[in-house]
């Protein structure tokens, strides 16, 4: 998580000014791990409960145009935003409730992956997103004994 003051320096350091919607995402984003829009505002608006929708989409935007912040949307889903920045981790989705959890890299050293053909490219982030059932879902898909008589 963090504090207030850890979240101020943050955006000092990437040279944005410090501002309570600003620092409200942040803080919110500490406590929800892959939020969508409509969680943000809701844990935003418990410490600032007059922030606008526009504020908290302003904010959203701008920590993500500074690398604060790492806006993901798996097809099919709203946009996520999560905190955790600057590692090229990678994202676990299930099909059945849309829960998402974070899957550290692939394997070997970031971009985590070696494109095929990089057309050129300097390639220097891969974006993963892994599909199947969380272990809820899958536990109530799986057949128990009473089933099979």
């Amino acid at each position: 998580m963090g504090s207030d003051a850890d979240f101020a320096e943050r955006l000092r350091a990437t040279g944005l000014r410090v501002t309570k919607p600003r620092v409200a995402v942040l803080a919110a984003l500490g406590e929800l791990a892959h939020a969508d829009t409509d969680g943000i505002i809701g844990t935003v608006r418990r410490d600032l409960p007059s922030v606008s929708h526009q504020a908290v989409y302003d904010s959203l935007r701008t920590l993500t145009d500074a690398g604060l912040v790492r806006r993901i949307q798996p097809t099919g889903s709203v946009a996520r935003y999560e905190s955790r920045v600057g590692d090229n981790h990678h994202h676990v989705v299930c099909r059945s409730c849309g829960e998402i959890a974070d899957v550290d890299c692939a394997l070997g050293d970031a971009p985590c992956l070696t494109a095929s053909d990089d057309s050129g490219f300097l390639i220097d982030e891969a974006e993963v997103i892994y599909w199947g059932l969380c272990p809820d879902c899958a536990a109530a898909r799986t057949p128990t004994s009473t089933d099979l008589t």
